[in-house]
Protein backbone atom coordinates (compact mmCIF):
# COMPACT_ATOMS: atom_id res chain seq x y z
CA UNK A 1 0.00 0.00 0.00
CA UNK A 2 1.25 3.44 -1.06
CA UNK A 3 2.49 5.60 1.92
CA UNK A 4 0.71 9.05 2.34
CA UNK A 5 3.43 11.23 0.75
CA UNK A 6 3.16 8.76 -2.57
CA UNK A 7 0.85 9.54 -5.32
CA UNK A 8 -1.01 6.68 -5.67
CA UNK A 9 -1.85 4.52 -8.37
CA UNK A 10 -4.83 2.52 -9.33
CA UNK A 11 -6.62 0.73 -11.74
CA UNK A 12 -10.29 -0.66 -12.56
CA UNK A 13 -11.01 -3.32 -14.17
CA UNK A 14 -14.37 -3.00 -16.30
CA UNK A 15 -15.02 0.34 -17.87
CA UNK A 16 -18.58 0.51 -18.37
CA UNK A 17 -21.00 2.89 -16.22
CA UNK A 18 -19.88 2.03 -12.60
CA UNK A 19 -16.02 1.03 -13.65
CA UNK A 20 -15.85 4.22 -16.17
CA UNK A 21 -17.19 6.80 -13.22
CA UNK A 22 -14.83 5.42 -10.87
CA UNK A 23 -11.87 5.43 -12.51
CA UNK A 24 -13.19 9.17 -13.99
CA UNK A 25 -13.24 10.17 -10.34
CA UNK A 26 -10.21 8.88 -9.08
CA UNK A 27 -8.52 10.67 -12.10
CA UNK A 28 -9.93 13.75 -11.30
CA UNK A 29 -8.75 13.43 -7.78
CA UNK A 30 -4.89 13.33 -9.38
CA UNK A 31 -4.43 9.62 -8.82
CA UNK A 32 -2.04 7.74 -11.64
CA UNK A 33 -4.99 5.68 -13.09
CA UNK A 34 -5.41 3.24 -16.05
CA UNK A 35 -8.19 1.05 -16.95
CA UNK A 36 -8.93 -2.27 -18.82
CA UNK A 37 -12.18 -3.67 -20.42
CA UNK A 38 -12.35 -6.89 -22.17
CA UNK A 39 -14.09 -4.91 -25.12
CA UNK A 40 -12.04 -3.15 -27.63
CA UNK A 41 -14.11 -0.96 -28.40
CA UNK A 42 -14.68 0.09 -24.86
CA UNK A 43 -11.17 0.52 -24.56
CA UNK A 44 -10.72 2.60 -27.63
CA UNK A 45 -12.89 4.88 -26.33
CA UNK A 46 -11.74 5.39 -23.07
CA UNK A 47 -8.50 6.15 -24.59
CA UNK A 48 -10.09 8.86 -26.75
CA UNK A 49 -11.15 10.49 -23.68
CA UNK A 50 -7.46 10.43 -22.45
CA UNK A 51 -7.19 7.55 -20.23
CA UNK A 52 -4.45 5.19 -20.26
CA UNK A 53 -5.85 1.91 -21.44
CA UNK A 54 -3.65 -1.04 -22.22
CA UNK A 55 -4.90 -3.88 -24.26
CA UNK A 56 -3.59 -6.57 -21.43
CA UNK A 57 -5.33 -6.60 -18.62
CA UNK A 58 -1.66 -7.33 -16.84
CA UNK A 59 -0.40 -4.65 -18.02
CA UNK A 60 -3.48 -2.31 -16.82
CA UNK A 61 -2.82 -3.44 -13.40
CA UNK A 62 1.26 -4.04 -13.08
CA UNK A 63 2.65 -2.02 -10.15
CA UNK A 64 -0.56 -0.83 -8.90
CA UNK A 65 -1.33 -0.01 -5.09
CA UNK A 66 -4.88 -0.77 -5.50
CA UNK A 67 -7.63 -2.42 -8.11
CA UNK A 68 -10.92 -2.26 -8.42
CA UNK A 69 -12.97 -4.86 -10.17
CA UNK A 70 -16.01 -3.32 -11.86
CA UNK A 71 -16.85 -5.91 -14.10
CA UNK A 72 -20.12 -8.14 -14.20
CA UNK A 73 -21.12 -10.11 -11.03
CA UNK A 74 -20.86 -13.75 -12.99
CA UNK A 75 -17.21 -12.25 -13.89
CA UNK A 76 -15.92 -11.30 -10.63
CA UNK A 77 -14.44 -14.02 -9.00
CA UNK A 78 -12.41 -15.47 -12.16
CA UNK A 79 -11.02 -11.72 -12.47
CA UNK A 80 -10.47 -11.30 -8.63
CA UNK A 81 -7.74 -14.54 -9.47
CA UNK A 82 -6.41 -13.42 -12.41
CA UNK A 83 -5.81 -9.88 -11.20
CA UNK A 84 -4.69 -10.97 -7.82
CA UNK A 85 -1.99 -13.19 -9.83
CA UNK A 86 -0.90 -10.03 -11.77
CA UNK A 87 -0.60 -7.58 -9.06
CA UNK A 88 1.94 -7.69 -6.02
CA UNK A 89 0.90 -8.82 -2.06
CA UNK A 90 1.17 -5.25 -1.19
CA UNK A 91 -1.76 -4.12 -3.86
CA UNK A 92 -5.16 -3.69 -2.23
CA UNK A 93 -7.89 -5.40 -4.07
CA UNK A 94 -11.77 -4.31 -4.07
CA UNK A 95 -15.09 -4.36 -6.03
CA UNK A 96 -18.40 -2.65 -7.01
CA UNK A 97 -20.42 -5.43 -7.23
CA UNK A 98 -24.01 -5.28 -5.76
CA UNK A 99 -23.68 -8.34 -3.46
CA UNK A 100 -20.78 -9.27 -1.53
CA UNK A 101 -20.94 -12.73 0.02
CA UNK A 102 -20.63 -15.30 -2.37
CA UNK A 103 -17.56 -13.27 -3.66
CA UNK A 104 -16.54 -12.53 -0.24
CA UNK A 105 -16.44 -16.73 0.63
CA UNK A 106 -14.90 -17.32 -2.56
CA UNK A 107 -11.70 -14.34 -1.80
CA UNK A 108 -11.19 -16.18 1.57
CA UNK A 109 -11.80 -19.77 0.15
CA UNK A 110 -8.31 -18.70 -2.01
CA UNK A 111 -6.66 -16.75 0.79
CA UNK A 112 -7.12 -13.27 -0.57
CA UNK A 113 -8.85 -11.45 2.35
CA UNK A 114 -6.13 -10.17 3.51
CA UNK A 115 -5.61 -7.52 0.37
CA UNK A 116 -9.48 -8.04 -0.72
CA UNK A 117 -11.94 -5.99 0.42
CA UNK A 118 -15.26 -6.69 -0.87
CA UNK A 119 -17.16 -2.82 -1.92
CA UNK A 120 -20.31 -1.55 -3.56
CA UNK A 121 -20.93 2.42 -3.73
CA UNK A 122 -24.79 2.90 -3.55
CA UNK A 123 -25.03 4.59 -6.64
CA UNK A 124 -26.00 3.88 -10.20
CA UNK A 125 -27.82 5.61 -13.21
CA UNK A 126 -30.24 3.94 -15.95
CA UNK A 127 -28.04 4.44 -18.42
CA UNK A 128 -25.06 2.25 -19.17
CA UNK A 129 -21.65 2.17 -20.87
CA UNK A 130 -18.30 4.68 -20.79
CA UNK A 131 -20.08 7.08 -22.76
CA UNK A 132 -22.64 7.35 -19.21
CA UNK A 133 -19.75 7.52 -16.92
CA UNK A 134 -19.97 10.62 -14.81
CA UNK A 135 -16.58 11.91 -12.04
CA UNK A 136 -19.10 12.78 -10.10
CA UNK A 137 -21.41 9.67 -10.07
CA UNK A 138 -20.04 8.73 -6.48
CA UNK A 139 -19.39 11.87 -4.81
CA UNK A 140 -21.29 12.14 -1.50
CA UNK A 141 -23.03 8.34 -1.91
CA UNK A 142 -23.09 5.49 0.58
CA UNK A 143 -19.74 3.22 -0.15
CA UNK A 144 -20.21 -0.03 1.98
CA UNK A 145 -16.80 -1.92 3.23
CA UNK A 146 -16.79 -5.40 4.13
CA UNK A 147 -13.83 -5.35 6.48
CA UNK A 148 -12.37 -8.32 7.40
CA UNK A 149 -10.07 -9.53 11.01
CA UNK A 150 -5.94 -10.04 10.56
CA UNK A 151 -4.50 -8.31 7.49
CA UNK A 152 -7.54 -7.68 5.94
CA UNK A 153 -8.20 -4.90 8.18
CA UNK A 154 -5.25 -3.00 7.39
CA UNK A 155 -6.45 -2.91 3.92
CA UNK A 156 -10.07 -1.79 4.80
CA UNK A 157 -8.59 1.44 6.89
CA UNK A 158 -6.27 1.85 3.88
CA UNK A 159 -9.13 2.33 1.18
CA UNK A 160 -11.63 3.94 3.94
CA UNK A 161 -9.49 7.09 3.44
CA UNK A 162 -8.94 6.50 -0.02
CA UNK A 163 -12.67 6.49 -0.91
CA UNK A 164 -13.27 9.49 2.13
CA UNK A 165 -10.40 11.68 0.22
CA UNK A 166 -11.39 11.11 -2.95
CA UNK A 167 -15.07 10.92 -3.08
CA UNK A 168 -16.21 12.56 0.44
CA UNK A 169 -17.74 8.83 0.19
CA UNK A 170 -19.84 7.76 3.58
CA UNK A 171 -17.79 4.27 4.09
CA UNK A 172 -20.50 2.33 5.35
CA UNK A 173 -18.70 -1.38 7.02
CA UNK A 174 -20.74 -4.01 7.27
CA UNK A 175 -20.38 -7.73 7.04
CA UNK A 176 -21.10 -9.36 4.00
CA UNK A 177 -23.95 -11.28 4.63
CA UNK A 178 -25.61 -8.34 6.39
CA UNK A 179 -24.84 -5.64 3.01
CA UNK A 180 -26.85 -8.57 1.03
CA UNK A 181 -29.77 -8.60 3.22
CA UNK A 182 -30.20 -5.00 3.51
CA UNK A 183 -29.71 -4.10 -0.16
CA UNK A 184 -32.32 -7.08 -0.84
CA UNK A 185 -34.74 -4.19 0.33
CA UNK A 186 -33.30 -1.18 -0.50
CA UNK A 187 -31.93 -1.88 -4.30
CA UNK A 188 -33.09 -4.93 -5.54
CA UNK A 189 -36.99 -5.40 -4.68
CA UNK A 190 -37.12 -1.75 -6.12
CA UNK A 191 -35.50 -3.26 -9.16
CA UNK A 192 -38.83 -6.11 -9.26
CA UNK A 193 -41.18 -3.49 -8.55
CA UNK A 194 -40.41 -0.45 -11.57
CA UNK A 195 -39.88 -4.19 -13.59
CA UNK A 196 -43.30 -5.21 -12.49
CA UNK A 197 -44.87 -1.95 -13.03
CA UNK A 198 -43.29 -0.72 -16.39
CA UNK A 199 -44.02 -4.60 -17.54
CA UNK A 200 -47.58 -4.58 -16.78
CA UNK A 201 -48.07 -0.72 -18.53
CA UNK A 202 -46.30 -1.88 -21.37
CA UNK A 203 -48.32 -5.40 -21.73
CA UNK A 204 -51.74 -3.13 -20.98
CA UNK A 205 -54.36 -2.72 -23.80
CA UNK A 206 -53.79 1.45 -22.61
CA UNK A 207 -49.98 1.07 -22.83
CA UNK A 208 -49.48 4.42 -25.07
CA UNK A 209 -52.43 6.36 -22.98
CA UNK A 210 -50.15 5.52 -20.27
CA UNK A 211 -46.89 6.83 -21.43
CA UNK A 212 -48.49 9.75 -22.75
CA UNK A 213 -50.06 10.59 -19.08
CA UNK A 214 -46.94 9.48 -16.99
CA UNK A 215 -45.81 11.83 -14.90
CA UNK A 216 -43.65 11.96 -11.98
CA UNK A 217 -44.76 8.93 -9.98
CA UNK A 218 -44.35 6.92 -13.05
CA UNK A 219 -40.88 8.04 -13.98
CA UNK A 220 -39.41 7.51 -10.34
CA UNK A 221 -41.24 4.29 -9.69
CA UNK A 222 -39.84 2.88 -13.37
CA UNK A 223 -36.51 4.12 -13.51
CA UNK A 224 -34.67 1.33 -12.57
CA UNK A 225 -36.38 -0.30 -14.78
CA UNK A 226 -33.79 1.32 -17.62
CA UNK A 227 -31.28 -0.58 -16.34
CA UNK A 228 -29.42 -3.30 -18.90
CA UNK A 229 -31.63 -6.30 -18.18
CA UNK A 230 -28.68 -8.18 -17.77
CA UNK A 231 -27.25 -6.63 -15.14
CA UNK A 232 -30.72 -6.71 -13.25
CA UNK A 233 -30.83 -10.19 -13.76
CA UNK A 234 -27.67 -10.36 -11.92
CA UNK A 235 -28.14 -8.61 -9.43
CA UNK A 236 -30.86 -10.56 -8.65
CA UNK A 237 -29.99 -14.02 -9.12
CA UNK A 238 -26.75 -13.28 -7.46
CA UNK A 239 -29.18 -12.37 -4.07
CA UNK A 240 -31.91 -14.30 -4.58
CA UNK A 241 -32.40 -15.46 -1.81
CA UNK A 242 -32.14 -12.52 0.50
CA UNK A 243 -34.52 -11.12 -1.95
CA UNK A 244 -37.17 -13.56 -2.11
CA UNK A 245 -37.60 -13.01 2.00
CA UNK A 246 -37.81 -9.51 1.66
CA UNK A 247 -39.82 -9.34 -1.21
CA UNK A 248 -42.31 -11.70 1.01
CA UNK A 249 -42.46 -8.67 3.67
CA UNK A 250 -43.61 -6.00 0.52
CA UNK A 251 -46.16 -8.27 -0.35
CA UNK A 252 -47.52 -8.26 3.29
CA UNK A 253 -47.68 -4.74 3.05
CA UNK A 254 -49.31 -4.42 0.01
CA UNK A 255 -51.87 -6.84 0.95
CA UNK A 256 -52.79 -4.82 3.64
CA UNK A 257 -52.96 -1.84 1.62
CA UNK A 258 -54.74 -4.26 -0.64
CA UNK A 259 -57.35 -5.14 2.29
CA UNK A 260 -57.93 -2.00 3.78
CA UNK A 261 -58.62 -0.48 -0.33
CA UNK A 262 -61.04 -3.19 -0.76
CA UNK A 263 -62.82 -2.37 2.32
CA UNK A 264 -63.15 0.83 1.98
CA UNK A 265 -61.41 1.37 4.99
CA UNK A 266 -59.86 5.19 4.89
CA UNK A 267 -58.76 4.55 8.31
CA UNK A 268 -56.37 1.86 8.12
CA UNK A 269 -55.16 2.73 4.68
CA UNK A 270 -54.11 6.36 5.94
CA UNK A 271 -52.18 4.50 8.83
CA UNK A 272 -50.50 2.54 6.68
CA UNK A 273 -49.26 6.10 4.65
CA UNK A 274 -48.50 7.79 7.57
CA UNK A 275 -46.05 4.54 8.53
CA UNK A 276 -44.50 5.01 4.69
CA UNK A 277 -44.37 8.32 4.82
CA UNK A 278 -42.20 8.49 7.69
CA UNK A 279 -40.10 6.09 6.39
CA UNK A 280 -39.42 8.39 3.18
CA UNK A 281 -38.96 11.41 4.68
CA UNK A 282 -36.14 9.97 6.53
CA UNK A 283 -34.27 9.56 3.79
CA UNK A 284 -34.12 13.82 3.29
CA UNK A 285 -34.11 14.35 7.18
CA UNK A 286 -32.04 12.13 9.33
CA UNK A 287 -29.68 13.81 11.91
CA UNK A 288 -26.04 12.32 12.83
CA UNK A 289 -24.29 12.37 15.74
CA UNK A 290 -20.56 12.35 15.24
CA UNK A 291 -17.55 10.89 16.94
CA UNK A 292 -13.97 10.13 17.03
CA UNK A 293 -12.79 6.59 18.07
CA UNK A 294 -9.41 5.54 18.01
CA UNK A 295 -8.45 1.53 18.65
CA UNK A 296 -4.82 0.68 19.06
CA UNK A 297 -3.56 -1.87 15.75
CA UNK A 298 -1.44 -3.49 17.61
CA UNK A 299 -3.77 -5.24 19.85
CA UNK A 300 -6.59 -7.79 19.22
CA UNK A 301 -8.38 -6.43 16.31
CA UNK A 302 -11.85 -7.75 17.68
CA UNK A 303 -12.78 -4.23 19.27
CA UNK A 304 -12.19 -2.32 16.72
CA UNK A 305 -14.35 -4.95 14.14
CA UNK A 306 -16.97 -4.80 16.42
CA UNK A 307 -17.30 -1.20 16.81
CA UNK A 308 -17.11 -0.88 12.70
CA UNK A 309 -19.77 -4.27 12.05
CA UNK A 310 -22.12 -2.27 14.84
CA UNK A 311 -21.95 1.58 13.22
CA UNK A 312 -22.91 -0.08 9.98
CA UNK A 313 -25.55 -2.84 11.19
CA UNK A 314 -26.97 0.48 13.18
CA UNK A 315 -26.87 2.67 9.90
CA UNK A 316 -24.18 5.01 10.38
CA UNK A 317 -21.10 5.91 8.63
CA UNK A 318 -16.96 6.42 8.26
CA UNK A 319 -16.48 9.86 7.05
CA UNK A 320 -12.81 9.26 7.81
CA UNK A 321 -9.82 7.15 9.28
CA UNK A 322 -5.89 8.36 9.91
CA UNK A 323 -3.16 5.31 11.04
CA UNK A 324 -0.85 7.40 12.74
CA UNK A 325 2.00 5.67 14.62
CA UNK A 326 0.57 2.52 16.48
CA UNK A 327 -3.09 4.09 16.05
CA UNK A 328 -5.88 4.12 14.09
CA UNK A 329 -8.61 7.14 14.67
CA UNK A 330 -11.92 6.89 12.91
CA UNK A 331 -14.57 9.69 12.25
CA UNK A 332 -17.94 8.17 12.17
CA UNK A 333 -21.26 9.45 12.18
CA UNK A 334 -24.43 7.40 13.71
CA UNK A 335 -28.29 8.32 13.85
CA UNK A 336 -29.06 10.60 16.17
CA UNK A 337 -31.26 9.01 19.24
CA UNK A 338 -34.10 10.81 21.14
CA UNK A 339 -31.76 11.77 23.85
CA UNK A 340 -29.28 13.49 21.31
CA UNK A 341 -32.39 15.16 19.76
CA UNK A 342 -33.17 16.97 23.36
Amino acid sequence: MAGSGTRIRAAVVGTGLIGGSVLLGLRRAGLDVTGWDPDPATRLAARRSGVTCPDALAEAVADRDVVFLCGPLPTLPETLLTVAAATGAGCVLTDVGSTKAELAAFAAAYGLTGRFVPGHPMAGADRAGIGAAEPELFDGAAWVLCPAAGPGLAAFRWLTTLLAATFRARVVPMSADDHDGVVALCSHVPHLLAGALAGAAGRGATRDAVLALAAGSFRDGTRVAGTPAERTANMLLGNREHVLRELAVVRSFLDELTGALAAADAGALTAAYRDARATRTALSDRPFVASRRAFPTADDPGAELDFLLGLGAAGGHLSGCRVTGSSVEYTAHRPAGPADRG
